[in-house]
């Protein structure tokens, strides 16, 4: 039998088909980081004191604890006007929404993360509520 091998031209290799793929690699991995960057990144994070105003569960979607602490002092946004301090956050662990929900209207030194965008399913806002550092009455 004769050898057929060198009968047949030899494909060519396209250099585009490569360049395709190492394209898409790059832009998927370059969307990935700025992702991860702007909904997982913690920003910040510190502890904000104050009387816990309420907590609550809600959603239509994904149901999430949402909250408002009171700080204490006053402050002016606009001239001649005065408005209490008030922090907004968002609490995604169960355990620490049941301390907060069974003791609202005491004194509370709250544990945040701050992110830079909200995610459905981790709350409203960008402040999340990871800790109870401390937890007290108020003395009236």
């Amino acid at each position: 039998m004769e050898d057929f091998k060198g009968a047949l031209p030899e494909k060519k290799k396209s250099g585009w088909k490569g360049f395709f793929w190492k394209f898409t690699f790059v832009i998927v991995l370059i969307l990935g980081v700025f992702l991860w960057w702007q909904y997982w990144y913690v920003f910040g994070e510190g502890v904000k004191s104050g009387e816990l105003n309420y907590l609550v569960k809600k959603g239509n979607v994904f149901k999430t604890y949402e909250g408002k602490l009171i700080q204490s002092g006053f402050r002016s946004k606009a001239a001649g006007t005065v408005q209490s301090y008030e922090f907004e956050f968002s609490v995604s662990n169960d355990s620490i929404a049941t301390v907060l929900m069974n003791n609202s209207g005491k004194y509370f030194d709250l544990h945040y993360k701050e992110y830079k965008h909200t995610l459905p399913w981790r709350g409203y806002t960008v402040y999340i509520v990871d800790e109870i550092k401390n937890m007290k009455e108020i003395n009236p």
